[in-house]
């Protein structure tokens, strides 16, 4: 008998005993339909159920403008730490994408997506290496890898490299750690040394010395100076561009080149701000878009917003939606460390930040909001100034889908967002909490239900699909991100022959039917006291 062989082919497994081959593969990778062999055929076999893993409801994407940093892309970025070597530093100015961030972060954020816009006149800062007594030519200009004034803080030196007859430059920037590129060996043709120091820092030295994150280099026309010793200096010229910006530049364009708002499309933003950005004409676009994407976009009226200005915006606007959260124009005083001093910022990041910290089916009423330290309103808590909106003034905002923070709090003396609500007049989807629980339940599903197409429409397909979304729609009720009062089932699925007759599925078509109801959200307690010495009490 022949001896027993064991081979592994093209990922299948095959074991030869005498003439003998059986034949073990995955499920689905053999056509039964074309053997002609008759031999054994193992097939491994996996569950045709999937787990779905929920979406994130914890990302912000931020639409601004900043010091630093490439244009209408978008950078990840969690802590004050990244945004800064992302973005620059904090300004105090009308659009400024790290303050919302700042803002944010204050209140548990820590998952961002921003994107940094500018009017076009942006420019980068630049500096010649050994510029010669005509002040005119060089060998090398340096300039900033991107524009703003953040790269006026770039800096750089050339001093004797660590190999004989070396060079190496030192590049260093606030927020970034020092680049080196060691090791320039001097040549006979300067030309050629100094196209070798182009290169390195436009495109590396190895594997581990990558090219420049903070500089470019380009060559002059006086290639033919020799290298030498140069002190530290620093890039000039760098502008922001930030002085012409307007709301629709954060707005944006749409297309093969997505430019401000629409640079978000695909990132998976659960809330979304346009930094600064106070124009009701563009609610319209950041409802369609916030639609479109199962973004929460959070914007505001400009300071100083009176109730009855605010209060008129929907109507006048036309915008009914919930995926727009709208807060009043009563900005609020913060005080920013990273410029050492007090300004008055929007509400937006403040409200963003804590509903990122939330888990999706609780609204950002009664929750507290940090780093207040005082509005339009109510004055500076250093004042001693305490103003208060009435109840006419709330009811007023409320009724009309506007949104305010404020204090006090219906838990206490602290800073909130009063109502909870977005720009929907439709009292049964115009809570925060809806938009976020819709939203999250809607990606989840866009994001693992489609491991199923291309199946073959049968019982075990109905099985495995309900079975795939009832165990998601159970861990949900699991985790108190949805239910009912009374503990009931607060899930239906149907994926059956139920609701899909055959001459649908003769034609592709596959539908499953969910019901699904979310908690309710206690707005308006109201506690009844009978009280009195007639008034008798039985024990139970």
């Amino acid at each position: 008998m022949e001896s027993f062989k064991y081979y592994l082919l093209n990922g299948l497994n095959y074991y030869k005993l005498g003439k003998t081959m059986t034949v073990i593969s995955q499920s689905g990778t053999l056509n039964t339909s074309s053997l002609a062999v008759p031999d054994l055929y193992i097939q491994i076999q996996t569950s045709g159920t999937t787990s779905l893993s929920g979406a994130q409801t914890d990302i912000v994407g931020i639409v601004g403008t900043s010091s630093w940093g490439p244009t209408n892309t978008p950078l990840v970025f969690g802590t004050s730490a990244e945004r800064a070597a992302y973005f620059g530093s904090m300004q105090d100015s009308a659009f400024d994408l790290a303050t919302i961030a700042s803002t944010a972060i204050l209140q548990g954020a820590s998952n961002f997506v921003g994107v940094r816009v500018t009017d076009g006149t942006d420019t980068v800062g630049s500096a010649p290496v050994l510029q010669q007594s005509d002040n005119e030519t060089y060998p090398v200009l340096i300039k900033s890898k991107y524009t703003g004034s953040e790269s006026n803080n770039i800096s750089f030196n050339i001093s004797p490299g660590s190999a004989p007859k070396s060079w190496k430059i030192t590049v260093t920037m606030p927020n970034y750690l020092p680049e080196t590129f060691d090791n320039l060996i001097q040549q006979t043709d300067n030309g050629v040394f100094w196209n070798n120091f182009v290169s390195a820092i436009n495109n590396g030295q190895s594997s581990i010395r990558g090219p420049s994150s903070i500089i470019t280099a380009t060559l002059g026309t006086a290639v033919d100076v020799a290298p030498s010793a140069m002190n530290t200096t620093a890039l000039t010229g760098g502008t922001d561009g930030n002085s012409a910006v307007t709301a629709n530049i954060l707005l944006g364009s749409d297309g093969l080149t997505r430019t401000g708002m629409y640079a978000l499309r695909g990132q998976k933003c659960s809330l979304a701000v346009l930094a600064g950005v106070t124009d009701d004409t563009t609610w319209s676009t950041q409802a369609a878009f916030a639609l479109s994407e199962g973004i929460y976009m959070i914007t505001s009226g400009p300071p100083s917003e009176s109730v009855e200005t605010a209060s008129a915006k929907r109507s006048s606007v036309g915008v009914d939606s919930y995926s727009l959260k709208a807060m009043l124009g009563d900005w609020l005083y913060w005080y920013d460390g990273e410029n050492s001093l007090t300004r008055l910022v929007p509400p937006t990041g403040f409200v963003a930040g804590r509903l990122a910290a939330l888990s999706p089916q609780l609204p950002s009423l009664n929750k507290q909001i940090y780093g207040v330290i005082g509005s339009q309103k109510s004055g500076l808590i250093s004042s001693g100034q305490n103003l208060t909106y009435s109840s006419a003034e709330l009811t007023s905002l409320f009724t009309n889908g506007i949104d305010v923070i404020c204090n006090p709090a219906p838990g206490g003396s602290y800073w909130t967002v009063r109502a909870g609500i977005n720009i929907s007049s439709n009292s049964t989807n115009n809570g925060d909490e809806y938009t976020r629980v819709t939203n999250f339940i809607s990606e989840t599903l866009a994001n693992g239900m489609g491991v199923y197409i291309g199946q073959p429409i049968s019982p075990t397909l109905f099985t495995d699909i309900e079975a795939t979304l009832t165990g998601f729609l159970s861990d949900l009720e699991q985790q108190g991100v949805i239910g009912t009062a009374s503990g009931s089932a607060p899930y239906s699925v149907i994926c059956s022959t139920t609701n899909n007759p055959q001459s649908r599925i003769s034609l592709g078509f596959l539908q499953a039917d969910i019901n699904v109801t979310y908690f309710g959200i206690n707005k308006k307690f109201i506690v009844n006291i009978t009280g009195g010495a007639g008034v008798t009490v039985s024990s139970n």
